[in-house]
């Protein structure tokens, strides 16, 4: 952390402001995207062939209409597919595709409307450095929140198939077993861009 106090600053200049207003202003930073991101995390559950539950994971509702973004290792081999959202609301999707290699499927969610959404970002404008904040739902557990920062841009990772995936974004904030999700993808909190 920087010593603000130690550091003498020019006659005239504003005076720097206190760890504490710092915290606050983090503090502010990382509740407001909870606040406005977190009713478009969904909770994933999937249920096999034989209808037994197979996996758990983390989605994002990226459309007003039901599109939800979320890890194709969550819904690899479902039978069923069914969403929670941050009100404990239940509903079936139907998944509409999925690409193993870098991780991501797309899911309907059925008959719902309207609903409190994410929409998708530019990454070209991020930096290193950068303030990010992953939110998910593991294993039952309503809405966990992490940050940390942009740890590094342009990064290559090697998929299951051994297909190179490039200009991959790289984080170091931490991920809750269970939290999978588009924004905080299994490898190294990594996730294309």
């Amino acid at each position: 952390m920087l010593d603000f106090a130690s550091q003498s600053s020019a006659e005239g200049a504003p005076a720097p402001p206190a760890d504490t207003d710092i915290l606050d202003a983090y503090s502010h930073a990382v509740t407001s995207v909870a606040d406005r991101v977190g009713p478009a995390v969904l909770r994933v559950e999937v249920r096999n062939a034989k209808g037994r539950a197979s996996g758990v994971g983390s989605g994002v509702i990226i459309a007003p209409d039901g599109l939800v973004l979320t890890n194709a290792h969550v819904v690899e081999g479902a039978r069923e597919v069914h969403l929670q959202d941050s009100e404990g609301r239940l509903m079936e999707a139907r998944k509409l595709g999925e690409d193993p290699d870098t991780d991501l499927a797309l899911l309907r969610a059925g008959a719902a409307r309207d609903l409190p959404f994410a929409p998708l970002g530019d990454s070209k404008g991020l930096k290193r450095g950068q303030l990010v904040v992953a939110i998910g739902n593991p294993l039952g557990f309503e809405s966990t929140v992490t940050a940390g920062v942009i740890s590094a841009l342009g990064r290559s990772l090697r998929a299951k198939t051994g297909r190179l995936i490039e200009d991959v974004i790289q984080t170091d904030a931490a991920l809750n077993p269970g939290n999978s999700s588009p924004r905080a993808a299994k490898s190294s909190a990594s996730t294309p861009r």
